[in-house]
């Protein structure tokens, strides 16, 4: 028992330290691109104007891949810090704008996006629950095939609000779609059923977070996230299901016309500090 505690403990030790050293090396990367830019537009004796603003444009954008690098971890410690409170949320309001947002992407990829929405409430914390939203459309949209398909579905089973995200694409092997819930990988190329570690190119669109963060903000939340190679087509099919929010009710007097009655009062979740009357 105590052997299996302290393996535990020295698999989270080591699988933090890895952490922090990929997240090093992505937040050094990019100032290393713009230093070494800057640098030799410096050291030209035959700059020209043009060619140094392209030098300068290149700079901004490796510094805005930073910006966005660190907003993703930022946002990753918040989901795995836990909830400080929770409000009632409608997860189909929540991924209708998330989709509204994408309408541009969608047509400028050529996708076909299937959308099946149903009101489920859940009480989380909402900025948190549209990132996980939209990394896991913005996952189906990325890697994807030309011309490909999106499934998306929130409906509300048995008391949780579910949201389902499936798309076509590259085949994943099941050995291999585990390790997808780990910081900076990201699938294989079309026909390759292995993970990659993220481009330190900087071609990529993806920072290899966006799976992680969404399995941190599913733990906050004490819902269930699910990841599974789709059999046709390739692709995967994501699941997030949100535990069923308590609903309490109180009865509140009010005087009515010199006497006394009961006024029920839903407070929709406990705790979410708003009311629904009945």
């Amino acid at each position: 028992m105590i052997d299996s505690l302290f393996a535990r403990l020295d698999a989270s030790l080591q699988a933090q330290r890895q952490f922090v050293a990929n997240a090093s090396h992505e937040l050094r990367t990019p100032l290393a691109r713009s230093r070494t830019l800057l640098e030799v537009a410096l050291r030209d004796p035959g700059a020209t104007p043009d060619s140094l603003r392209a030098a300068c444009e290149r700079a901004i954008a490796a510094g805005a891949e930073q910006e966005r690098l660190i907003e993703a971890l930022l946002i990753l410690a918040r989901g795995q810090r836990g909830l400080a409170r929770r409000e009632p949320l409608d997860l189909a309001a929540i991924t209708r704008d998330v989709l509204a947002a994408r309408g541009a992407e969608i047509t400028a990829r050529g996708l076909d996006v299937q959308v099946e929405l149903s009101p489920a409430l859940l009480a989380g914390d909402a900025a948190l629950a549209e990132r996980a939203v939209a990394n896991l459309v913005d996952n189906a949209f990325l890697h994807n095939v030309p011309g490909g398909t999106v499934w998306v579905s929130v409906e509300s089973d048995g008391g949780r609000a579910v949201l389902t995200v499936g798309n076509t694409g590259a085949e994943i092997g099941p050995d291999a779609v585990g390790r997808l819930l780990l910081p900076f990988q990201r699938g294989g190329p079309p026909g390759s059923s292995r993970t990659r570690s993220r481009s330190r190119s900087g071609g990529d669109d993806g920072l290899g977070l966006g799976l992680s963060i969404v399995a941190a903000i599913a733990a906050a939340h004490e819902s269930g996230l699910s990841i599974t190679p789709r059999l046709d087509g390739g692709g995967l099919t994501a699941r997030l299901a949100f535990p069923p929010a308590p609903a309490i009710t109180l009865i509140t007097p009010v005087l009515v016309g010199g006497g006394r009655t009961d006024d029920e009062c839903t407070v929709w979740p406990a705790g979410a500090g708003q009311t629904v009357h009945s």
